[in-house]
C-alpha cells in the first residue's frame, strides 16, 4: 500500500495540505493583492510578509498539455498514455498541473476545464494532485 504524504512543510505547505483536504487555496499577498504560485515567504512586487490563504475554485482554461507515452520513474501507478494540462485558474492568473481524465474530444489552449483534488500514486508514496476534465 502506498504511503500518503501529508503536514506538509516549508511556504507551500498550507496549499498541499488543503489539497489533500480536497480544497484549493492559494497564497495572495495582502500588502498588493499580487497572487503567488509557487508560495514565496516575501512578496517579490512589494516586500511585503504578510500573504493569506484564499480558497479558489478548480476552474480555469488549458494553457498547454502533454501527453506521455513513455513510463518514467515513480509513474508506473499510472496508466499510459497519459495527459498532463497547465490549468490558468479564472481570476487568479496562477497556472497549475494536473493530469487530464475523460476524454479529450475538444483538447486544445483555452478550453475550458474543470478540476477536482485526487492522490496520485508516485513510487512508494500517494501525493495530492489535481485532475481536470473538459468543461
Amino acid at each position: 500500500m502506498a504511503q500518503m504524504v501529508t503536514g506538509q512543510v516549508g511556504a507551500e505547505g498550507p496549499y498541499w495540505d488543503a489539497l489533500a483536504q480536497g480544497r484549493l487555496r492559494l497564497q495572495r499577498c495582502t500588502g498588493c493583492g499580487v497572487w503567488h504560485w509557487p508560495a514565496v515567504w516575501r512578496c517579490g512586487q512589494c516586500g511585503s510578509w504578510d500573504h493569506e490563504w484564499v480558497e479558489q475554485e478548480f476552474v480555469g482554461t488549458v494553457f498547454t498539455w502533454n501527453r506521455t507515452h513513455h513510463r518514467f520513474a515513480g509513474t508506473e501507478g499510472l496508466p499510459l498514455p497519459y495527459t498532463t494540462v497547465l490549468v490558468e485558474l479564472d481570476g487568479s492568473g496562477v497556472r497549475l498541473q494536473g493530469l487530464l481524465e475523460g476524454p479529450e474530444d475538444g483538447l486544445r489552449i483555452g478550453a475550458r476545464v474543470t478540476g477536482r483534488a485526487d492522490r496520485t500514486p508516485f513510487g512508494e508514496t500517494s501525493i495530492p494532485s489535481i485532475r481536470w476534465s473538459l468543461a
